[in-house]
């Protein structure tokens, strides 16, 4: 099987380092530097797992010879599977699979990335709407073990199981899921992050200890603001902003999630978020 990336960003990146432990990956961007520090990205990953003794220097080479690196459409017209890991817009999604669906072989299965929008939707922009399906992954990929694969309105139940079928390939787990907003992760996730900002805005406490109650009280290895900061708080405003349009009200991004963004007050990717980095 041969399986394209496209988008060359710290998702595509971390997707196709995965995928290539197994499978032949052609890494599409439009942007040469782009694909540059990509190519970079992976190698430096892997030369630390050769470091610390959990690969040896033969397998990397092995998973490296495997990636292609191409801004050319002509080299994933012939990809089994197609895994689109572009910017969280729907428009711009669907402006891809539109032309992948022209430039791909009919047979191929077109996936998305998506952390919360309606694949159906992205779907419909093509002629092969049963062969469209989401396959969310979480960053940083080659450390987290889910994949969710979720199921448009109208996608095949035997694209489901070729799908699940790469993900246990790769030694991640799968999590099948029928379309709702923000799947499962994100539809419990993003609300308590956006539960944790009221907290902090209304004082109810600082967000050091907002943190540390959720490490200590809830066992979680991260507290909920830091990894809003983790995760990119525009991210996090762009899946309320699903939730909400879907959902309604329970779902209101707050406020404060809102002039961080445009503050450009992103978290770790901008150096400052709710915690400075």
């Amino acid at each position: 099987m041969k399986i394209a990336v496209i988008g060359s960003g710290v998702m595509g990146s971390g997707i196709a380092q995965v995928l290539a432990s197994q499978y032949h990956v052609v890494v599409r961007d439009i942007q040469a530097d782009a694909l540059a520090k990509s190519k970079k990205s992976i190698e430096k990953n892997l030369s630390r797992s050769v470091e610390k003794a959990k690969m040896t220097q033969e397998v990397m080479n092995d998973i490296m010879s495997r990636i292609v690196f191409s801004s050319e459409l002509s080299d994933i017209a012939d990809c089994d599977l197609v895994i689109e890991a572009a910017t969280e817009n729907a428009n711009i999604k669907k402006a891809i699979f539109k032309e992948l669906d022209q430039v791909v072989k009919v047979e191929a299965i077109l996936a998305t990335n998506t952390s919360s929008l309606s694949i159906t939707e992205v779907a419909m922009a093509t002629q092969r709407p049963t062969q469209v399906i989401g396959m969310h992954f979480f960053n940083p990929v080659p450390m987290m073990a889910l994949v969710e694969i979720i199921s448009g309105q109208v996608t095949d139940v035997n694209v489901v199981e070729k799908v699940r079928e790469v993900v246990l390939a790769i030694n991640k787990t799968p999590v099948i899921v029928n379309e709702a907003p923000g799947f499962v992760v994100n539809r419990i996730l993003i609300p308590m992050i956006n539960e944790a900002i009221a907290c902090l805005h209304e004082g109810v406490a600082s967000a050091e200890d907002i943190d540390t109650a959720m490490k200590l009280g809830a066992n979680h290895p991260l507290g909920p603001l830091a990894l809003g900061d983790l995760i990119g708080l525009d991210v996090c405003l762009a899946i309320m902003e699903t939730l909400f349009e879907e959902l309604g009200d329970k779902y209101k991004p707050h406020q404060l999630l809102k002039k961080k963004v445009r503050a450009n007050q992103l978290g770790r990717k901008t150096g400052q978020g709710f915690f400075t980095y």
